[in-house]
């Protein structure tokens, strides 16, 4: 419980500044660029926004580097197959975890020559074991498996 509670701390002060600077970067030069017309005068100002050097690309570094920063942890397999219905399976189980349990994130990744639904984002082995006690009467077959998880994911 610790680790994640640093986790998400170091998640919401380190990725929060960079990404959200990176997502509204583009939209925040558009809104001074836009003229403004002054109300008791009626002049008309307006903003020119010229970047200096290599700006934007060192902003869109950063959020590119926060986005690759990831961390070993744990998901629940409620789906591994690689019949030929395999796929049509995999969209079903997803579609079923999704309408049983609003609000836990799901992963759908073909990993040749299996598709496989995966659900949740843990830090610990005991997140996982839980979260697969509570689906595991829709899914009997659920199971933990450790994964690589992005910085992203717990961010969303």
């Amino acid at each position: 419980m610790r680790n994640r509670l640093i986790l998400f701390l170091f998640v919401f002060a380190a990725a929060g500044s960079h990404v959200a600077a990176a997502q509204s970067l583009d939209a925040f030069k558009q809104r001074l660029e836009r003229p403004v017309v002054c109300e008791s005068s009626g002049a008309t100002a307006r903003v020119v926004v010229d970047e200096y050097g290599d700006a934007a690309q060192a902003v869109g570094s950063a959020a590119d580097a926060e986005r690759h920063f990831s961390v070993r942890g744990y998901r629940v397999c409620i789906y591994a197959d690689n019949g030929e219905e395999a796929r049509a399976g995999a969209v079903a189980a997803r579609n079923l975890f999704t309408e049983t349990y609003p609000g836990i994130r799901t992963y759908m990744v073909y990993e040749n020559p299996y598709f496989r639904i995966t659900v949740g984002d843990c830090l610990t082995i005991e997140e996982a074991i839980i979260l697969k006690g509570h689906v595991s009467a829709t899914f009997p077959k659920a199971f933990p498996k450790s994964e690589q998880l992005s910085l992203a994911d717990f961010s969303r």
